[in-house]
């Protein structure tokens, strides 16, 4: 898997297609938890689930099916408190960041892969193109030097692509803003 702290700023990037900064905090918190929430499947080895379970590491709770389901409940929540939030742009950014997390752990070099299709089928994939590095499971296991290896590999394949994405579109909506002053 991706670090948590990966995750999270994959979901900013995503977000920042959808969202500028003001956007409102809830929104930009509602993202970020969206894109580490898969990992609750962790908690499953404490009670004797196996990786390659449907409840398994990077199964349901990694798949599109999944995605949109937490996309729908968080975005009820939301809405129901800001009525100015266009739905569907924050499903569809929140399901974005969620579906990320299993799409970046299907870029990671370890696991069993990924159940994108589940609960309809439950085969685990990878892409084909794997450059990151899987993190370690625990927080104590991150801060070692495989960790700092593995953080190294997601800066360059996660973070500046990211950056990349953030800056293209504060650009893009200066440029537009400029022109339609202009016009």
């Amino acid at each position: 898997m991706a670090s948590a702290l990966s995750h999270a700023v994959a979901a900013v990037g995503i977000g920042a297609a959808f969202y500028r900064r003001s956007a409102p905090t809830p929104v930009w918190i509602a993202g970020i938890t969206c894109s580490v929430i898969p990992d609750v499947d962790v908690i499953g080895f404490r009670f004797g689930v196996h990786y390659g379970d449907f409840w398994g590491h990077r199964g349901f709770t990694h798949s599109l099916f999944f995605a949109a389901l937490l996309a729908v409940a968080a975005t009820a929540i939301i809405v129901r408190f800001n009525r100015e939030i266009s739905r569907f742009s924050l499903f569809a950014y929140l399901f974005l960041a969620t579906a990320s997390h299993g799409l970046l752990d299907a870029m990671t070099n370890g696991g069993l892969g990924v159940a994108f299709f589940s609960p309809f089928e439950n085969s685990r994939y990878f892409l084909p193109w794997r450059p990151i590095l899987v993190s370690p499971i625990g927080v104590t296991r991150f801060f070692t030097n495989r960790g700092l290896a593995v953080l190294q590999t997601e800066i360059l394949w996660i973070w500046l692509p990211s950056i990349v994405v953030i800056a293209i579109v504060t650009a893009s909506r200066r440029f537009r803003s400029r022109a339609a002053i202009l016009s």
